[in-house]
């Protein structure tokens, strides 16, 4: 639609997606387009050419949006290659025209502990013991994926550039486009001495073969304009994690290298470029330690927080005994170590995964426990005398934690396992955790909401008709609850106290009937408004400039880039959803937040666990985007559903002034 106010003749737009591609020809016919615009519900790779073939001729200009924060990842290198060979002309035009991969090579320990296990460190009564990781985990290449974050919520405290920003890379999209696998070298020499670990990268884009309209992907320490920084959560910024770490030495010359096949881009380090030193370029990473296959970025950097550690091991020191016999049901936990090391007579750890099974022998060897913990690879319902060698359990252990877990709640699955095993517990046997209890706040996030907002009219053309088609996709039973989302990367601060929901007693089994809770939670004085309303994670807005300079490539009817039409700031006191998260009670004395970790002051931002994801239950709004009216407090109904495990919730805005919708 855009290319033909631009004064295209005509335009053939191909959408795969069937849903969307129904939605497109509506609204195609309701901007009054239907005459100059097809579309093509195929793959662009299975598109004909021909008087009998979806297009009569090659189109002379290209117009895409296939990127992701990766650039490549969505497969953008093959489609553009198969484009340029049978859907455009030779010399067409492309828009965007052309991307730019940048990269900065830092030392961080908090990043390298997303990727690594550190030595951990317990306090006995014998005196400090530490576990020590594998050797096999320490060479271990890492996973093969990127990791994309908003890397402008990552402190500059928290990393030491050790290069300048430096363009690695480019294609331009108006030529031929090859999706072979390359390498891209850039010389340099570190800006200071250290430990080179992590590679942080990003992308531009130039949409016209001047490159006077540009957008940048870049973190606010490298963008050009700090102060027209857009937030973006489609398109973020990426992390890669060199092989190993290596020491650098200010002023030695150095050669970043950015690999890239087909789908994939990682780094390696080398002291002359490949050309010279004539070394084979390295293969995509894989992780051969299983470590990276059953934890992922987050639990690294839980496994590795000694603060979180400490907790534990000052609970364990309440509960344990001498003659101790303990049972660990959490995938992959050092718990079982824990308990070993503070005296223990016997422990048991529940491995159900292959994966973890392997893992944690590794790991038990590397500290020469093999003999002294005994793993079970088998599901911990499964449980019988005879792997328990007859004895009866004394301490239960779990974090908890499951590798399958979305939700904060999915971790009570320990809870039932709690229950499964009751017949193995002896008498007076104590659970660690005790409780667990569910809480709640309302907040205001600073961007969050955009991805719940609808798109409306968009650079004058009306697109409602999308957005009701994703309102009616959000019509199921799940689509009501609340998401997971990483909150320690997306600000937002507290509208109300935060509040206790419904408690989970692990002392006893599970019960038989639901747990329910019913109440409100109250909204401070200067809560003005709720809103949002459906939508998808990959909707955003452009502003001003911004927009002017996307006008053109965005490709709407894919609904990757939909443009929300509300003020780039958010209004103060918008109540935008209830933020839930898990505190699990490990005795009366110590307790583990997944979620808020400190109070925050009215004007801060709250202070989120950064290994955990929170749930986020967005409000809405049935018939209008903004009402007017002031909500006085959040009605809630929270239960929990003992035969599913499910926990079903409901939150209305309650006690509104009349003047609101």
């Amino acid at each position: 639609m855009m290319a033909v106010t631009a004064g295209a003749d005509f335009c053939y737009a191909i959408e795969v997606f069937k849903p969307m591609a129904d939605a497109a020809v509506k609204i195609v016919e309701k901007n009054g387009f239907g005459d100059k615009i097809k579309i093509i519900n195929k793959h662009s790779t299975e598109v004909t050419i021909g008087p009998d073939g979806d297009m009569p001729c090659r189109a002379n200009i290209l117009i895409t949006e296939l990127f992701d924060t990766e650039l490549i990842g969505e497969g953008a290198l093959p489609s553009y290659e198969h484009a340029h060979r049978h859907l455009v002309q030779e010399n067409c035009e492309a828009v965007p025209h052309r991307a730019t991969v940048y990269a900065q090579l830092v030392e961080s320990r908090r990043m390298w502990s997303w990727t690594k296990l550190f030595p951990v460190r317990v306090q006995t009564s014998h005196g400090e013991q530490v576990i020590v990781p594998p050797l096999e985990l320490e060479r271990c290449p890492g996973a093969p994926s990127v990791y994309d974050i908003q890397l402008n919520q990552v402190s500059r405290t928290d990393f030491t550039a050790l290069s300048d920003v430096m363009p690695m890379f480019s294609v331009d999209f108006s030529k031929q486009v090859s999706s072979s696998a390359a390498c891209h070298s850039r010389h340099f020499e570190p800006l200071a001495s250290g430990r080179a670990q992590v590679v942080l990268s990003w992308w531009d884009i130039e949409m016209d073969p001047e490159g006077k309209i540009k957008c940048s992907m870049a973190p606010f320490w490298a963008h050009s304009d700090p102060e027209e920084l857009q937030w973006r959560d489609h398109w973020m910024q990426c992390v890669y994690f060199l092989p190993q770490e290596e020491r650098v030495v200010q002023g030695s010359s150095l050669c970043l290298i950015a690999h890239h096949d087909d789908y994939c881009v990682w780094y390696s380090l080398q002291r002359t470029s490949p050309e010279k030193n004539g070394r084979v370029s390295p293969a995509r990473p894989v992780c051969d330690c299983q470590a990276h296959l059953l934890w992922n970025r987050p639990r690294f950097g839980e496994i590795n927080d000694q603060d979180r550690t400490d907790q534990y091991v000052q609970a364990l020191r309440t509960v344990l005994k001498p003659d101790s016999v303990c049972l660990c049901i959490s995938d992959g936990s050092l718990l079982s170590l824990l308990a070993h090391h503070l005296g223990a007579e016997q422990v048991f750890t529940v491995e159900s995964s292959a994966a973890s099974h392997r893992l944690m022998k590794k790991i038990f060897k590397a500290n020469h426990l093999e003999d002294k913990i005994n793993i079970i690879e088998k599901r911990p319902e499964s449980l019988t005398s005879a792997d328990l060698e007859g004895k009866k359990v004394s301490l239960l252990l779990g974090e908890p934690f499951f590798a399958t877990s979305l939700l904060p709640w999915h971790n009570l699955y320990f809870w039932y396992v709690r229950t499964a095993v009751d017949q193995h517990l002896g008498p007076g046997a104590v659970v660690l955790p005790q409780v667990a209890s569910l809480h709640a706040v309302v907040v205001e996030f600073r961007d969050l909401w955009r991805i719940r907002s609808p798109c409306g009219d968009c650079e004058g053309f009306d697109v409602h008709i999308m957005d009701d088609m994703i309102k009616r996709a959000l019509d199921f039973r799940e689509s009501k609850e609340a998401e997971p989302h990483p909150l320690w990367e997306y600000p937002c601060r507290r509208l109300s106290e935060p509040q206790q929901i419904l408690t989970f007693d692990f002392r006893h089994p599970v019960p038989l009937h639901p747990l329910r809770a019913e109440g409100s939670i109250e909204l401070r004085s200067q809560v003005v408004l709720a809103v949002s309303g459906p939508g998808r994670k990959e909707r955003s807005e452009i502003s001003g400039r911004q927009r002017e300079a996307v006008a053109l490539p965005i490709y709407l009817l894919r609904g990757c880039l939909s443009l929300a039409q509300h003020p780039p700031t958010p209004r103060p006191g918008r109540s935008h959803g209830a933020v839930l998260w898990m505190e699990y009670h490990l005795t009366p004395d110590s307790t583990v937040s997944t979620g808020l970790l400190k109070p925050a002051e009215d004007k801060e931002d709250c202070c989120w666990n950064p290994h955990c994801k929170q749930a986020v239950y967005f409000f809405t709004t049935p018939d209008c985007r903004a009402p007017r009216g002031s909500p006085r407090a959040v009605s809630y109904t929270v239960e929990f559903h003992p035969h599913t495990g499910d926990v079903t919730m409901d939150f209305t805005l309650s006690d509104t002034v009349e003047d609101g919708c």
